[in-house]
């Protein structure tokens, strides 16, 4: 089948190695010093990796390519898992057996393979953020600038897009981090948009924007999980083939509603 997946340039890669760090689906590994796709099957075609290589060695091409198979992933990060808890324990002392201990079952089902974005997990808050916060006598009011917000759904030559400063943010965001209004919306025409859930890709619609408009400055705003990677590569293939100088930053939010990179 054809479909996106990651080119490596050797001769650009310096084998780094924080591409391998990136990829959650376990795709990539160092040989030999140059990074190196262990198999197509593995590889989403999202591109989470691409933001951290420093030599752009990494690229997203078309070509024939087996699908992307969850249940291999999983099998291989479960493999890697346990070779790096033997290689870990390996000289670790041995802790006795309790006498008559009993086996109890994992009282939660096994997460599900694939992207880790979309994993169940229980995020854990402490007590001090968990006390109601005194309320304010003004309320609290939406930054929104304009409408429709969707990506998919706003007009290409939209009068709102002229001498704007642009955020494209990663849908989520808006749920994770509490002060998105305030922080991050304020003064800036608003684009959502999830690469995972959305079909297509972003970086068409985007381009026109970028090439049809004034547009001061573009902030992406996106989550720590590799699903986000295909918003930022679309902003990037955007800034690029709209042929402009636009000042661009990224903000990655945890899915703990913390500031991971600023």
């Amino acid at each position: 089948m054809k479909r996106n997946i990651i080119r490596i340039d050797e001769e650009k890669c310096n084998g780094c190695g924080l591409c391998v760090n990136a990829c959650h689906e376990g795709a990539l590994v160092i040989e030999n010093g140059k990074a190196r796709l262990i198999s197509d099957s593995y590889c989403d075609g999202l591109g989470n990796c691409l933001p951290e290589c420093p030599t752009n060695a990494i690229t997203i091409e078309e070509r024939e390519a087996d699908a992307y198979d969850e249940e291999l992933v999983k099998e291989n990060m479960e493999k890697r898992a346990a070779a790096a808890h033997i290689s870990h324990g390996a000289h670790a002392p041995h802790a006795p057996h309790a006498p008559h201990a009993t086996h109890v079952p994992h009282a939660h089902p096994p997460m599900h393979g694939g992207c880790p974005g979309s994993r169940a997990m229980a995020i854990k808050r402490s007590a001090e953020s968990n006390v109601s916060a005194p309320v304010s006598a003004q309320p609290l009011t939406s930054e929104l600038m304009q409408w429709p917000c969707q990506i998919k759904l706003v007009p290409v030559n939209a009068p709102y897009f002229d001498n704007c400063d642009l955020l494209i943010a990663a849908d989520c965001t808006a749920f994770a981090y509490a002060n998105i209004h305030k922080d991050f919306i304020k003064n800036r025409i608003t684009l959502i948009g999830c690469p995972k859930l959305d079909e297509g890709d972003y970086s068409e619609k985007l381009t026109a924007i970028l090439s049809n408009n004034n547009i001061n400055s573009v902030k992406i705003l996106r989550m720590e999980v590799p699903c986000c990677g295909g918003i930022v590569n679309a902003v990037k293939t955007a800034l690029m083939e709209s042929g402009k100088i636009i000042p661009w930053s990224i903000v990655i939010i945890g899915t703990d509603g913390e500031i991971r990179q600023n």
